[in-house]
């Protein structure tokens, strides 16, 4: 069961960010860890896979409360941000097939993005991947009241949009993102992180699990819909 409208057919796609179009959690890991490193705390060997998901509030809020770090939270997001643009800056780690996707998924419905990252990584990304203009909206969970696994930020897409979840697809890799997707009742396509594999339980939230995003066409968000 997809849960999807039988009565229509699917009318948009919504993308996650990190891990999905950007191969980033790494990165993002790097930065925080490296962060708390500097101030002389030690790492947690949970921290990242506790952080997937969380909007910056709630992971900045982890590293004052529970890494230890002395600085605000609005201080300590706004400095792993602009650790992050510089890295972008200088190299943006696309996934394989990101933009081709992103092409492929316009020409069939209309695309959103539903994204951890904060305003500034989602602006930057999109445009320096050139393809801003091929999603009408863009929501980060910053902007929204809880972050991933809560529906929040899928759900406050498709409201912007004006579509039903059940006529909405979501592409996600992570646990957080794949239950909260599903919790907002979209029909769900994984493309599992495989340095931050997502949970078996997460995973069986999907309709369909796919190895990368070259794998990713109109077609087999359509046979999913309709299985």
């Amino acid at each position: 069961m997809t849960g999807i409208d039988a009565a229509g057919s699917l009318e948009a796609v919504v993308f996650d960010l990190d891990g999905v179009l950007v191969d980033s959690e790494e990165i993002w890991d790097e930065a925080r860890r490296k962060l708390a490193l500097e101030r002389g705390l030690a790492w947690p060997a949970s921290a990242q896979r506790d952080m997937m998901g969380m909007s910056s509030l709630e992971w900045s809020r982890y590293m004052h409360e529970r890494v230890g770090l002395t600085e605000a939270p609005e201080e300590i997001s706004a400095e792993v941000v602009s650790r992050l643009e510089g890295l972008y800056w200088q190299h943006l780690p696309l996934m394989e097939g990101a933009v081709q996707a992103v092409g492929r998924m316009a020409k069939r419905f209309r695309l959103g993005l539903a994204s951890s990252s904060n305003r500034p990584i989602i602006e930057l990304v999109l445009g320096l991947a050139a393809v801003a203009d091929y999603f009408e909206v863009s929501v980060s969970s910053e902007e929204v009241e809880h972050g991933k696994p809560a529906p929040d930020v899928y759900l406050e897409a498709l409201k912007r949009m004006n579509v039903t979840p059940s006529r909405a697809a979501a592409v996600e890799d992570s646990t957080n993102g794949l239950l909260s997707a599903s919790a907002a009742g979209m029909l769900v396509v994984a493309v599992p992180n495989p340095v931050f594999p997502p949970r078996a339980d997460a995973l069986a939230a999907a309709a369909v699990v796919i190895d990368s995003l070259t794998e990713l066409t109109p077609e087999l968000i359509n046979d999913a819909a309709s299985a």
